[in-house]
């Protein structure tokens, strides 16, 4: 169950409790806290799910370096080859420098995206963990005051 969920059943929970003059409500306390106690265990399981999000970025970040490296041993061998027929040296080494140019800007373009990717996945599961976080302390909050009065 996911942690939204959890937090909508406290939200029921709470809306369903037992209206009594005064602005005060009765709600079953035993049910709250198993649905707390469940919202605990899911916490870790948002954090897991966040540190894969960085693992996946450190693999995307490698993929394109591997594929970088390769593009540019490719583009070098095929210099290389040109180089040894001497009537076209010259356009081989610039047809070489120009895949060699091409292939790491491709490089710089697949990480800046593979970066930006991965900080909005981490932006957007921030935004979720700190938003269930206060919803949860806000909760928490409600219940001690409702608990104390």
């Amino acid at each position: 169950m996911s942690m939204e969920d959890l937090l909508d059943q406290i939200d029921e929970t709470l809306d369903g409790g037992l209206k009594i003059p005064g602005k005060r409500t009765v709600i079953d306390v035993e049910k709250l806290r198993n649905i707390i106690d469940d919202l605990r265990m899911t916490i870790p399981t948002e954090i897991k799910q966040a540190k894969g999000i960085v693992a996946d970025r450190s693999d995307i970040i490698a993929n394109a370096k591997r594929e970088s490296d390769s593009i540019i041993r490719a583009a070098e061998e095929r210099a290389k080859a040109m180089v040894a027929q001497e009537e076209i040296t010259k356009l081989a080494q610039e047809k070489a420098a120009e895949i060699i140019a091409s292939a790491q800007s491709k490089s710089r373009e697949m990480r800046k995206a593979a970066q930006d990717f991965v900080d909005d996945l981490m932006a957007r599961a921030d935004e979720g963990l700190t938003a269930n976080l206060s919803e949860v302390r806000k909760t928490r909050a409600a219940l001690k005051q409702t608990v104390s009065k």
